[in-house]
């Protein structure tokens, strides 16, 4: 079986998420998403979600393409996870291009930037829902 994981926030679901976790899924046979928590996403990262973690969660948890779902709580736990779980392809968008290549030397897990749908973002969501 190959496992697949990849991580994100996945505020304000919309199709370019579902893509991403779709492309993502076919690359292996089994899909873990680390889910940001909301301490993590205020404490490192300096934003809030519009939905708390476990709402995100079960919005995640009722896509057929994830197969589990588990909190990120840090930068540094990939490397912990990847071992825990048995991961073959660490999977990002690419606007994280060249960001986590060390992911591959560390762990062996083969890393993939897969694009972004380019039309949607939940940043732009946001930005339009502002102009409204």
């Amino acid at each position: 079986m190959k496992r697949v994981i990849t991580y994100g926030t996945f505020d304000l679901l919309h199709y370019g998420h579902i893509e991403l976790l779709r492309r993502a899924k076919a690359l292996g046979d089994y899909l873990i998403v680390g889910l940001s928590t909301d301490e993590f996403n205020w404490d490192s990262k300096q934003k809030k979600a519009y939905f708390p973690y476990e709402k995100r969660k079960a919005l995640l948890e009722a896509i057929r393409y994830v197969d589990l779902v588990i909190p990120e709580q840090g930068w540094d736990q990939k490397d912990k996870d990847i071992a825990e779980y048995h991961i073959d392809t660490f999977v990002m968008g690419d606007d994280w291009a060249g960001k986590f290549d060390f992911v591959e030397k560390d762990t062996g897990a083969k890393v993939i930037y897969l694009p972004r749908t380019p039309e949607i973002s939940t940043s732009k969501i946001k930005q339009d829902l502002n102009m409204k």
